[in-house]
């Protein structure tokens, strides 16, 4: 355990500055973002009421009033956080190549560290893990603080409130707040599960090169076959026959079937397969 959690640290230290660099973007993009459309927004009311000589009533019918989940529906606020999710699937496979790249490859000292090879897997994928959950909780650090900014610029009587639980509840935003645990298992647990897929994948294309990357395909394919399997036949077979809440039950066990797979085949590529 000892040995995973050093390796854990390792993997951490090496994307955290990057890491805080995506941070920083999210939280000047937004901050910039949120003083930009609350100007705009109070720029549109003194010119529709002063000079267009709308009435408050008139505006607000017309406009609207100016909350803070009108602002999460913005370039502004997704922007940033598109960008670290991009950066975050990129890094899923350049947290095994790096290992590969230059003429001194690191990747042959790390996998003869005097530890089981399956760590080195699982370190890297609670790495992932970490970095998702904690540019998740920096976000919501970021709400009630944005929200704030927003109150100081627009005027209660131009203003629609909303707590963080609302905001978190609003359009697309519940996939990276989950309010239920049984969300919150559906979500991560499906993007670990998904995580783990792709490390294997990278570890059939280390291990065989060039049919590597045929069998790595064949066995992703393999991977989201077996995962909905339990859909298609229950669609195709049974007749749709079992409740959703069957079917959900089902397919967490098909899921936890699925990482189990991806964790023993790396492992075993891992022990006597991977090309240094």
């Amino acid at each position: 355990m000892n040995r995973y959690l050093k390796l854990v640290n390792f993997e951490t230290n090496r994307f955290l500055k990057l890491y805080l660099v995506l941070i920083g973007i999210v939280f000047f993009v937004q901050m910039i973002g949120v003083i930009i459309v609350s100007r705009l927004y109070v720029n549109s009311a003194n010119e529709a009421i002063y000079e267009d000589f709308l009435t408050k009533a008139q505006f607000l019918d017309q406009y609207g009033y100016m909350s803070f989940i009108n602002f999460t529906r913005t370039a502004w606020f997704l922007g940033p956080i598109m960008l670290s999710m991009a950066v975050l699937i990129i890094y899923v496979f350049f947290i095994w190549y790096r290992d590969w790249l230059g003429k001194n490859t690191f990747a042959y000292r790390l996998l003869m560290l005097p530890t089981e090879r399956i760590n080195v897997y699982l370190a890297k994928a609670t790495t992932m893990l970490i970095f998702v959950l904690g540019l998740v909780s920096v976000q919501l650090l970021l709400f009630p603080l944005e929200n704030q900014v927003m109150k100081w610029l627009v005027s209660d009587d131009f203003r629609m409130d909303f707590s963080v639980k609302q905001i978190t509840t609003s359009n697309e935003l519940v996939i990276l707040f989950p309010n239920t645990f049984t969300e919150l298992l559906l979500y991560y647990g499906g993007g670990m599960v998904a995580v783990c897929i792709v490390f294997t994948a990278i570890l059939f294309e280390r291990s065989y090169r060039l049919k590597g990357i045929i069998y790595g395909i064949l066995y992703c394919a393999a991977s989201l076959l077996v995962f909905f399997a339990p859909v298609f036949v229950d669609a195709f077979l049974l007749g749709n026959f079992l409740y959703p809440l069957e079917l959900f039950f089902i397919e967490i066990v098909m899921g936890f079937l699925v990482l189990i797979g991806a964790i023993w085949i790396g492992h075993y590529l891992l022990k006597n397969k991977v090309r240094v």
